[in-house]
């Protein structure tokens, strides 16, 4: 992804009940080039009048707050002024953060502790993110349905041939990821998940999804089985690959090397599957921001498989499907309400 040449600097509001936190944050960000405090705000009710007073373009927001918590902030920003939202959020915290993605938050970060030391340890990734926002799509404010799905009859044995699936999302994925997955429903297929995401962040990730869906899903673990009816997540800051062992698919979980740019990476998922994964193989590139996954997919089309992409009208941040799409190996870009069913179609039985 291009970095934007910014005129004017990314406006920031901080909306966060702790004082100390709101001095920290402020502290952090007024050293970093190209972004701008705005405004600070103690609870939900003062954010929402600041957001509507001040017209930020980023508001970065604490879910528990008194008065007006995280969540109806949400729901009642999305109605009245859509702002792209990053959640900072703290590991305790990790099934709110997906409540949030749910309701319109374009990403989270997670910080380590509390205090300043717990902002100064992330201020690399926030900044980051920050910065990303002119390439953000604005939240069109309708919150993504959460809903159970009834579970069908158990998969497949495991010895029936799985169709694979490939995803790889980072910046608004969460959401993307849960709703291609709602189209599978019933299918005969393993869904392998590389989501940029940090370590303790992906379990909950996927006990959420598997709470909603169909699918068994969880955390990879190394040498699980590949076989229908299975979701994998890549666990956060490990590494996740397809390897053969004794003639059965299998993943293989690795620690993250120093030089690994994220973990998991798209890239590492997407170059090990096309030395080992089946004909039939699919792998789409959803809603992400940087370039991981354009090696992966040449890789991939050269073994065989076949490489989808989310299209820029749908995409929270258009970086990583670009990037796929650049390659020209991808075969189709479809809007996300539009990927999922194509997808089922595709690899539903003829």
């Amino acid at each position: 992804m291009k970095s934007p040449k910014l005129e004017q600097p990314i406006r920031v509001l901080i909306v966060d009940d702790s004082a100390s936190g709101r001095r920290a944050l402020t502290r952090l960000l007024e050293v970093s080039p190209g972004i701008e405090v705005v405004g600070r705000a103690a609870d939900g009710e003062e954010g929402l009048k600041l957001a509507l007073q001040l017209s930020p373009d980023v508001i970065t927001l604490d879910l528990e707050m008194p008065k007006m918590d995280g969540y109806t902030f949400l729901r009642l920003l999305k109605a009245s002024r859509p702002v792209p939202v990053i959640v900072v959020s703290s590991y305790a915290h990790q099934s709110d953060v997906f409540k949030a993605l749910q309701l319109g938050a374009v990403d989270f970060v997670a910080r380590p502790s509390s205090g300043e030391a717990g902002y100064v340890a992330v201020r690399a990734e926030l900044v980051a993110k920050l910065r990303s926002v002119p390439f953000m799509r604005k939240p069109d404010g309708r919150p993504s349905q959460v809903r159970k799905q009834t579970r069908p009859l158990p998969p497949p044995p495991v010895e029936e041939e799985a169709r694979l699936v490939l995803i790889g999302a980072s910046t608004g994925g969460p959401p993307a990821v849960q709703k291609v997955l709602e189209s599978l429903s019933g299918l005969p297929v393993c869904v392998v998940v590389a989501q940029h995401m940090p370590a303790r962040f992906t379990q909950a990730f996927a006990d959420r999804l598997d709470q909603s869906l169909s699918f068994r899903v969880s955390e990879a673990a190394d040498g699980d089985r590949v076989a229908p009816g299975r979701v994998y997540v890549a666990p956060g800051g490990r590494q996740l690959e397809l390897e053969c062992r004794d003639e059965v698919l299998r993943l293989k979980v690795s620690a993250a090397a120093p030089t690994d740019a994220h973990a998991p990476s798209v890239d590492r998922l997407f170059t090990s599957a096309a030395r080992v994964a089946p004909a039939g193989t699919f792998a789409l590139v959803l809603t992400g921001m940087g370039n991981d996954g354009s090696r992966g997919v040449r890789a991939l089309d050269k073994a065989g498989a076949e490489v989808w992409a989310e299209a820029e009208s749908s995409a929270i941040v258009f970086g990583m499907p670009e990037a796929a799409i650049g390659t020209g190996v991808v075969k189709r870009t479809l809007a996300l309400d539009e990927l999922g069913p194509a997808l089922a179609r595709a690899l539903s039985p003829r």
